[in-house]
């Protein structure tokens, strides 16, 4: 999984080892994807997404080790930051920089691991996505979302991202693999007190809907889901 070292990312990580699975943690950062990896008891892979080597050394290096992958989690992401965000005030350096990562790091590390994927029974991709990108949320002035100004980038990379799901969920159902997107919620992590936020909610709460769909028996395909059920799109 990606982002898999700090985080929700490295939360979903600890929920599926303790489920059982054998999780390989995959981080820009080779040394605290390391450090995860070992104290999880996995295996942990360099791993940028907007960089097609280091996704083609990775697909290669969990091939070498597992030869299949029944379970990848997309959980890279990234805000852009604060500056550059606002209509009429975009830098769209800013804005391809955020898409690079959330969305089209996404599409690259998922067609990489496809044959892996094709080769275990079963498999399943879940995007770690936002309540953000949800576009009737966005637009009831009754949430917050809906009446406050905010970021451009991450809501947008997002709600393109859900439909990435629903497009990938239809064009991989022949093979039996399911393609979900999951809004784990604003969690008190690194990401979110770089934005200058201070939440209750823990990356552990946060990472419980992709723990239970890498692991539920009967998986949907094609859903926007958070723990109480579906996410308006």
């Amino acid at each position: 999984m990606t982002g898999a070292n700090r985080g929700i990312g490295a939360a979903i990580a600890q929920g599926l080892t303790e489920r059982g699975m054998t999780v390989v943690v995959g981080a820009r950062d080779a040394a605290s994807g390391e450090q995860t990896a070992q104290r999880l008891g996995g295996r942990a892979v360099p791993l940028d997404v907007t960089d097609d080597g280091s996704v083609r050394d990775a697909v290669a290096q969990v091939e070498q080790w597992y030869g299949r992958v029944d379970v990848l989690v997309n959980n890279a992401g990234i805000s852009g930051g604060p500056a550059g965000q606002l209509a009429g005030e975009v830098d769209l350096a800013v804005m391809r920089a955020v898409f690079d990562t959330n969305l089209f790091g996404v599409v690259r590390l998922t067609d990489a691991f496809l044959p892996l994927l094709r080769k275990a029974a079963g498999a399943r991709v879940i995007n770690v996505s936002s309540g953000t990108g949800s576009m009737a949320w966005q637009s009831d002035p009754g949430r917050v979302f809906g009446s406050s100004q905010i970021a451009l980038a991450y809501p947008a990379s997002k709600a393109a991202l859900n439909m990435l799901t629903v497009l990938y969920a239809k064009a991989l159902a022949a093979d039996g693999i399911t393609v979900n997107a999951v809004a784990p919620g604003a969690c008190a992590t690194d990401f979110a007190a770089a934005l200058g936020l201070s939440l209750e909610r823990t990356a552990e709460q946060g990472a419980a809907i992709a723990v239970h769909l890498a692991t539920v028996s009967d998986s949907p395909t094609g859903a926007f889901l958070q723990d109480d059920g579906p996410v308006p799109w």
